[in-house]
């Protein structure tokens, strides 16, 4: 049963990465409320690619980081988003965020293994930079709640799928593979901060 279950999880976490859906900060098919705040971290790649990394990164440490790192994320996350509903400017949101992809990714990629409480630090303060982003972008037809409700779920569900993914380091194959993913994102977050992508 826990080996289907980690396949299903698996598929998920593949179908979450493909690359048709990641249309980063385009603003195609946005729309307001719960499915506008549910799509956009999907859409975005950069968004995308960060929030799985926290999966990636929570499940490669073990418990409890397992599950507090993808607790903490979408919490901090939100608090971010009422900070960029609110129109509190934060600078350079944009380039912090293709940071978060670098260093999260490289944290994954070299197995890095700090204390907890650093790695929580770490992953809040990207997640605020992402919520600013998240709450500014509300379009202004959107209910704040019902998007901040749909993002938070989102990355969430993003989150999952790199926990799902960052399972195969179960075995020694997939311990290379999660590591290969982690070098994979901090690439696309070099693509993102040099304007490749």
């Amino acid at each position: 049963m826990i080996g289907k279950v980690s396949i299903l999880v698996t598929v998920a976490a593949l179908l979450c990465l493909d690359p048709c859906l990641a249309l980063a900060h385009s603003g195609a098919g946005v729309v307001g409320g719960f499915v506008g705040g549910f799509k956009h971290p999907i859409l975005g790649l950069d968004h995308l690619v960060a929030m799985v990394a926290v999966g990636l990164w929570g499940a490669f440490l073990g418990m409890p980081a397992i599950w507090l790192l993808p607790v903490v994320f979408p919490l901090v996350m939100a608090i971010g988003g009422a900070f960029g509903i609110a129109g509190a400017p934060l600078p350079s949101v944009e380039t912090v965020i293709a940071i978060s992809a670098i260093v999260l990714g490289l944290c994954v990629a070299f197995a890095f293994r700090p204390p907890l409480w650093i790695a929580a630090c770490i992953v809040g303060v990207f997640a605020f930079f992402h919520g600013h982003a998240h709450g500014t972008e509300l379009p202004s037809t959107a209910n704040p709640l019902s998007f901040a409700l749909g993002f938070v779920i989102a990355t969430g569900l993003l989150h999952l799928c790199g926990v799902g993914l960052g399972l195969l380091t179960r075995y020694q194959i997939g311990n290379y593979v999660v590591r290969a993913g982690g070098a994979a994102i901090a690439a696309v977050g070099v693509a993102f901060l040099s304007g490749y992508a």
